[in-house]
């Protein structure tokens, strides 16, 4: 059954929103969960998208991604009316969700759409919420005012100083960390070189620290092994034993390779892309 997309909307230059209609999902979803996106029933890739919010009235769920590769791109240019050939899901293990007392959610670019849902569920669990956004500049930080809807204190990072504080995330953690009521909680959620050194501050002041990975995956269920990572030096699928993990006991190193192990593939793929796309015009319809 094919899944209509409502609405879409673009977010910054290259991350998009869109609600879809996928009603089981919708109802089951919580946080911390994702889907597998499969655009075309014939051929294609199957991506994961974490799931940033669901509707189950309407039933519906919203998925944001990055366009950065061939099917984000493909994604990136349907519209409102189109239709996605499966959304399989809910998947993955949802996030522990309890009042551990103060948390600080970390977020970094894309990584902050997983984080709101995360964040969200923490409030209304009664933590307070500290959080801190982190972007390459103004263009790059998402979700702004949905955070600051819910949290306590939020603190914007950007490293060319455009907006916000100029800075990395990870300093802002530190100070936070070096409070004379020190944080109970942390959630870091965006690029693996991210999560690692907010891992290398916590891990410091002994913080619990929870990290969402973002592995390349294929079939979401534990069978094709491409979501390998090591954590405590044993063997884990993302897909299937979390997507979170203790970030203190994530081997960070090994998973950042594996990650680029198909770099030139995914970028081949999207400039072959893209080229057929300017041909037929469809650069055009995506501005509109």
């Amino acid at each position: 059954m094919p899944h209509k997309i409502v609405s879409k909307r673009r977010l910054s230059e290259d991350v998009f929103t869109a609600e879809i209609e996928a009603r089981l999902v919708a109802q089951a979803r919580k946080p911390g969960q994702f889907v597998i996106v499969s655009l075309n029933n014939e051929y294609g890739e199957r991506i994961p998208l974490t799931i940033a919010d669901a509707e189950p009235k309407r039933g519906t769920i919203r998925l944001i991604w990055q366009r950065v590769g061939k099917t984000t791109a493909e994604l990136a240019d349907m519209q409102a009316g189109d239709e996605i050939a499966n959304v399989t899901g809910p998947l993955g293990k949802p996030t522990h969700v309890e009042n551990f007392g103060t948390v600080v959610c970390v977020g970094g670019g894309i990584g902050n759409a997983p984080l709101l849902p995360i964040a969200k569920a923490l409030k209304k669990a009664g933590n307070k919420i500290i959080s801190i956004l982190g972007a390459r500049n103004k263009e790059l930080i998402i979700l702004e005012d949905e955070f600051a809807a819910i949290c306590d204190e939020l603190i914007i990072t950007t490293d060319d100083g455009s907006y916000g504080r100029k800075a990395l995330v990870t300093e802002p953690l530190e100070e936070v960390c070096r409070r004379d009521n020190k944080p109970d909680q942390v959630v870091a959620i965006g690029p693996a070189i991210m999560m690692k050194f907010c891992c290398e501050v916590t891990k410091k002041f002994n913080i619990p620290t929870q990290v969402s990975l973002n592995t390349i995956m294929v079939d979401g269920t534990g069978m094709c092994g491409g979501c390998r990572v090591e954590i405590d030096g044993q063997a884990k699928f993302v897909c299937v034993d979390s997507p979170e993990f203790d970030g203190h006991k994530v081997n960070f190193d090994l998973m950042i390779k594996r990650l680029n192990a198909y770099k030139d593939q995914e970028q081949e793929a999207y400039e072959q892309y893209n080229e057929h796309r300017c041909k037929i015009g469809l650069d055009k319809r995506n501005a509109e």
